[in-house]
């Protein structure tokens, strides 16, 4: 395994931009087939009034948003959800819950709902927050494939950004995932402020654990009204290209997700980013809170690129 410094992601990070797409796609194609497509599907199931003050999240209960509470989705709601997307072609299923960590009283309903998506034939992924030892144990128990916790950004650049929550609180809850045997999936936020430095920084947090993530969301923020972020100008997309290339560079064994964004993203962008090795998206109208292109549009655009595992009518 790898281990990056500073020096040597600046080098291939600024190269000219040919040149880096060249050296991501050798990467990809050493570990990936080149026309398979992760489809995955993330479904909000506890939305609002959490209690972090991340600057770009709407459902953070300190800003006024657009966002309405809702309390945790009963069993037989997540499964039908679940059906849907498996129908769809997704191969994995994400919940997600907005807690600083999960309440007792709720926990143990998450876990009848992992075993319960487990049985419709999906790979369960859950995003929850922060966690102990013992909930983490729980999880395992239950048979969940993948923890999501992302880092969001670089060290430096995250005190502009999050201020409940440290970083080293994140990299703990990672430690406990990988140390119970749980993938991890771990990425993070660009265009909230930070420079070309932060994304190396950043990058290079999730490339040095201990084992890289197995999957490696990357967002392009979506500024939601009420929010500190909400007249964030968008990162340039060349910009964020050189991100997807760096991050396939240098996890190349790792499912790199184009995730949050794509809704403002030409055809060209996304083919640029899948390119420079994006292999995993998300399914459906709805990410969480925020919009997604839809079933109909991916379908269109994966086709046309002739990636094997899409081809639905």
């Amino acid at each position: 395994m790898t281990r990056w410094s500073k020096a040597d992601v600046s080098t291939f990070y600024e190269m000219p931009f040919i040149e880096l797409i060249g050296k991501a796609i050798n990467a990809h194609l050493q570990h990936h087939k080149p026309n398979e497509m992760e489809l995955c599907t993330l479904l909000s199931i506890k939305t609002g009034a959490c209690p972090e003050d991340c600057s770009y999240c709407s459902q953070s209960g300190h800003y006024q948003t657009e966002v309405e509470k809702e309390k945790l989705m009963p069993l037989e709601a997540v499964i039908a959800k679940a059906k849907n997307a498996k129908s769809d072609g997704a191969t994995r299923f994400c919940m997600g819950a907005a807690w600083r960590n999960p309440p007792k009283k709720d926990f143990p309903k998450v876990i009848e709902m992992i075993k319960a998506v487990k049985d419709i034939g999906l790979e369960t992924c859950v995003t929850l927050g922060m966690l102990d030892d013992e909930q983490v144990n729980m999880l395992h128990e239950a048979g969940l494939d993948y923890y999501n916790h992302n880092l969001d950004t670089s060290p430096e650049h995250y005190k502009n950004i999050t201020t409940t929550r440290t970083y080293q609180d994140r990299l703990d809850t990672l430690q406990r995932v990988r140390a119970s045997g749980i993938n991890v999936c771990c990425g993070g936020i660009l265009g909230m402020g930070e420079t070309r430095e932060d994304r190396i920084e950043f990058l290079l947090q999730l490339a040095n654990l201990p084992q890289p993530p197995e999957s490696v969301p990357i967002n392009h923020l979506i500024p939601a009204k009420g929010t500190p972020l909400a007249d964030m100008q968008p990162l340039e997309n060349m910009e964020f290209i050189r991100t997807i290339a760096a991050a396939r560079i240098m996890m190349p064994a790792a499912m790199i997700r184009l995730s949050a964004g794509r809704t403002t993203m030409s055809d060209e962008m996304q083919t640029l980013c899948f390119l420079a090795g994006a292999n995993s998206i998300w399914l459906g109208d709805k990410l969480l809170t925020a919009g997604n292109p839809g079933f109909d549009h991916d379908v269109q655009l994966l086709n046309k690129l002739g990636f094997d595992n899409f081809t639905h009518a």
